[in-house]
């Protein structure tokens, strides 16, 4: 049994897709606590969601995870729950749950969420995180047993998200867009040590897509107001911001670009 849920979504919070979540989660488990990570997932993009989610999970307590981002709704794609050395995570089978399985010290198994017994009917075609997802997760954190959801799926079955490598050489980094927050900052699939291995370290003026000029710094204030810089952010990863503005904005990305940093 689990006292906590957590949730991250795209639903948003102008419809009402998050509080009816909230709703069946109490009615199957009304002792059960619900963390809400985020629902402000860019409209089905399951990259973003997937790296919110792996970015999260390890600050919480243990908890039936529960994430929904999820375009093929409806459709042949699996829902499913994948059990981590250190928590369970539900959801759709679409690479939005592996990251966070490994960040939650690696997925051991998986099962199916088939049996309808363990769902709300009639099941919308397009509303499985209310008759599938939730109360799924709703009934692990309760204690049904894994066995009772459907059958066993094997990890290397399960869909995996292509992330390209980050491409790393002397004065070069170039990378695709992981993520990109409330503030416009454009957090990469580099780690932010690929930054001092293309040796560009602290203080370097660098070129940000062949075009815009920034510094290597620490904080955002290592710059003046409305300057770029690129820095490591709170997940580790190389990242890029303006000073007080959005570096998205600046850059003219929206989510999936390949960026490169560059010496001068």
């Amino acid at each position: 049994m689990y006292e906590w849920i957590s949730f991250t979504s795209d639903y948003g919070l102008r419809d009402p897709f998050v509080g009816v979540c909230h709703g069946v989660i109490a009615r199957i488990a009304p002792r059960c606590r619900v963390i809400d990570i985020t629902h402000g997932v860019p409209p089905g993009n399951i990259r973003h969601g997937a790296f919110v989610l792996a970015q999260s999970v390890g600050y919480l307590p243990p908890a039936v995870h529960l994430a929904v981002v999820d375009p093929g709704v409806g459709t042949a794609r699996r829902g499913i729950a994948l059990f981590a050395a250190s928590g369970v995570l539900i959801g759709p089978d679409n690479g939005l749950l592996l990251p966070a399985a490994e960040a939650l010290g690696g997925a051991q198994h998986a099962v199916e969420l088939s049996s309808p017994e363990l769902q709300l009917h009639p099941v919308s075609a397009t509303f499985h995180g209310r008759d599938v997802f939730a109360p799924a997760a709703a009934h692990l954190a309760a204690g049904v047993d894994p066995t009772e959801f459907g059958p066993s799926i094997p990890i290397e079955q399960l869909h995996r998200l292509p992330t390209p490598a980050p491409s790393v050489r002397p004065g070069e980094v170039v990378a695709s867009v992981a993520t990109i927050d409330h503030f416009g900052n454009v957090q990469l699939t580099a780690p932010a040590s690929s930054l001092r291995e293309a040796g560009l370290t602290q203080g370097m003026t660098v070129v940000v897509q062949r075009q815009f000029t920034g510094v290597v710094g620490r904080t955002f204030a290592d710059v003046d107001e409305d300057e770029l810089v690129v820095l490591s952010d709170s997940a580790g990863l190389a990242a890029i911001a303006v000073n007080g503005g959005s570096a998205a904005q600046r850059l003219g990305l929206t989510g999936d670009e390949q960026v490169t940093i560059s010496s001068e």
